[in-house]
């Protein structure tokens, strides 16, 4: 089973730059969206043609923002948008599916912003997140997916000095970082790949930092501990344009 996560920065521009191409030929079971940044209205006045896949959308209230969706070739067993917490919810950064040995997990965190301005915003968040997991756990294990908005680790972007205390390289969002790991939930591309330096995001502020390799690894797939022993490979797909983002996935046995 292959399993993607891709923040596309805007589902109707990303489709404009052959998003649908990508999923023929990368072929995911489970492809988790963030920042769709598409309302229901402007949705249903869409094109999109996803031959093959369930969709399942959680858009954010505010129009051209935020939102999370997921395209399965796998119907779950359930689906559920949001955390049932009103101030995260009206974002539309989470989604639930269980699927029979795990549960699916997407989700888009929150950007603390310059000056750190949402960092109790996104801390709270975290706490959600890392309490909702805990609860699925009791369950089956858990695959965590999406823009976690934050660098783990100095290894994880090109200019850790340069960007120390900034908005995801800030030490309240890798204690949070830490947090989930020390929680039990592996990171799979840095448990497989612990030397590897390759990244998911670059800005589009910085002139060339996508030429130039000037980038961040923000996107990821967490696990459950029970279940890493199927991840057979994690992975970023950093060859694959249409968004400042690039996808990122693993292979489960």
């Amino acid at each position: 089973m292959k399993l993607l996560s891709w923040n596309v920065n805007g589902i109707r521009a990303c489709v404009r730059k052959d998003f649908a191409g990508f999923l023929l030929s990368a072929k995911p079971d489970i492809i988790g969206l963030q920042e769709i940044k598409i309302d229901e209205a402007s949705r249903a006045q869409a094109e999109f043609d996803f031959a093959d896949y369930l969709e399942y959308w959680n858009p954010a209230e505010k129009k051209g923002y935020s939102g999370t969706a997921v395209l399965t070739k796998v119907k779950p067993l359930s689906v559920k948008n949001g955390f049932g917490i009103a101030e995260f919810d009206r974002e539309g950064r989470v989604q639930t599916l269980e699927f029979k040995d795990f549960y699916f997990v997407n989700a888009y965190f929150p950007n603390s912003k310059p000056g750190l301005i949402r960092i109790k915003y996104k801390e709270d968040f975290n706490a959600a997140m890392l309490k909702h997991i805990k609860k699925l756990e009791k369950k089956k294990p858990v695959i965590l997916c999406g823009d976690l908005n934050v660098a783990r680790e100095a290894i994880d972007l090109a200019r850790p000095e340069a960007n120390e205390g900034e908005p995801g390289y800030s030490e309240p969002e890798r204690k949070w970082g830490k947090k989930f790991i020390d929680s039990g939930l592996i990171d799979t591309f840095r448990f497989l790949n612990p030397k590897k330096i390759q990244y998911s995001w670059w800005s589009y502020r910085a002139i060339g930092a996508r030429s130039r390799n000037i980038g961040w690894r923000i996107d990821y797939f967490f696990v459950s501990a029970k279940i890493i022993k199927r991840v057979k490979k994690a992975f970023i797909l950093d060859n694959i344009m249409g968004s400042d983002h690039c996808p990122v996935g693993l292979e489960l046995k």
